[in-house]
């Protein structure tokens, strides 16, 4: 994808764009997908985000992806290998052309790979701490005009903010999980 890294303001279509595109891989993956789940910004509600769905599927082995990639392209949605070298331990798919269509980026994963797990650590603690999601949309935005259209600056520059995330998110968690054990 080209042009400049576009972050716009939540729309409260992004749920409902998700909840239909996942009746789509469902129906056509059928009971080869083990959980489906909505991550990345537009999965958390009232922060602005890059208007891409992006959607997560955990299948029980990495492998069985060859056989979704026929049934995913009947649906619209193209298989990338080129991003494979830099993400083994995910099969990456991509499906619409914007500004005319609804883009959607699909991240096919093992459901017990650390990707599976990160994504939904930071989506979960972003859904839970409204003051975190705040300051990453704001991060998003003031990035997104430092690197306009290199995606990849925008993407590295992010990351030290997401990591902090996910430390966070492990803190809460392992908190929780000592004060259940204790009672």
């Amino acid at each position: 994808m080209s042009g400049p890294v576009e972050v716009v303001d939540y729309d409260p279509r992004w749920p409902k764009l998700y909840e239909e595109a996942k009746r789509h891989i469902l129906e056509a993956m059928g009971d080869k997908i083990v959980r489906i789940e909505h991550i990345g910004s537009t999965a958390v509600p009232n922060t602005g985000a890059k208007p891409v769905i992006d959607i997560m599927v955990g299948l029980n082995r990495l492998s069985d992806v060859g056989k979704c990639n026929e049934p995913l392209q009947r649906i619209g949605f193209e298989y990338q290998p080129e991003h494979e070298a830099s993400m083994p331990e995910r099969r990456f798919f991509r499906r619409g052309n914007p500004p005319k269509e609804q883009h959607y980026h699909l991240h096919i994963v093992e459901l017990t790979s650390d990707f599976w797990k990160r994504h939904l650590l930071f989506r979960d603690y972003l859904r839970t701490h409204p003051k975190g999601a705040e300051d990453y949309y704001e991060l998003k935005k003031r990035l997104a005009d430092k690197y306009g259209s290199d995606r990849e600056g925008y993407a590295e520059a992010k990351t030290s903010f997401v990591e902090s995330i996910v430390a966070k998110a492990h803190a809460t968690r392992d908190r929780q999980e000592l004060a259940r054990a204790s009672t």
